[in-house]
């Protein structure tokens, strides 16, 4: 073989070994089917805003990237009785809607979001904009409050997107997030706000989050 070629073989498999070795490692797929999560969870440091999600089903933290998360939204979220009245008119109008609760229920995930990685005074006013940019699904999606019998939409793919919705830094909440029928929902969020110190807009850029709906 030519001296060129051979030499040319080498760099090659030495790049190649370079690229293997360089490359970081996937981390395993993993679905969360109950306890508690913060789906949005949103930290400042070193200069950058990020999104990921927090996994605190097991009682440990781990912070995962949502692309390797499946969110799993079992029959038991299902309701069939949705009130057929104006103000629950986004859950669809079919009376059945799969519901993770506001509130903490054995066997189901307890779904919110984290602002708490957000140090005071990062950001005007201490103001964060969560953005709902896109939902993929069968059906709508949506969260929302409810006190009593009287619900809060905070965000609603049924009535047009992008939605937003404006969060304190220093925040840890809990909503009902509500699926109106089985099947695959990807949902894209992102997370802005203005710099205190320059004036300057930061984004966490869009993560979207899988959850996947049964219905047996």
């Amino acid at each position: 073989m030519p001296l060129r070629a051979r030499t040319a073989g080498l760099l090659a498999a030495a790049a190649a070994l370079l690229l293997s070795v360089a490359a970081p490692a996937q981390a395993a797929p993993v679905t969360l089917t109950s306890g508690h999560v913060d789906v949005l969870d949103v930290d400042y440091a070193a200069g950058a805003l990020t999104l990921d999600l927090l996994d605190e089903t097991t009682g440990t933290a781990v912070d995962r990237t949502p692309a390797d998360v499946t969110l799993n939204v079992p029959v038991a979220a299902k309701h069939t009785n949705v009130p057929s009245t104006a103000p629950w008119a986004f859950l669809g109008t079919g009376g059945t809607a799969w519901i993770l609760p506001q509130s903490q229920t054995s066997g189901l995930l307890w779904a919110g979001w984290n602002t708490a990685g957000v140090p005071s005074g990062t950001f005007k006013d201490n103001k964060l904009t969560f953005s709902l940019t896109g939902v993929s699904g069968p059906a709508g999606f949506s969260i929302y409050t409810a006190s009593g019998s009287t619900p809060t939409v905070l965000f609603d793919s049924g009535d047009g997107l992008p939605d937003a919705l404006t969060v304190n830094a220093g925040a840890h909440t809990h909503a009902n997030w509500g699926f109106d029928a089985a099947g695959t929902y990807r949902v894209t969020f992102s997370v802005s706000g203005v710099l205190s110190s320059t004036g300057q807009t930061v984004s966490t850029g869009s993560q979207t989050y899988t959850f996947q709906v049964t219905n047996s």
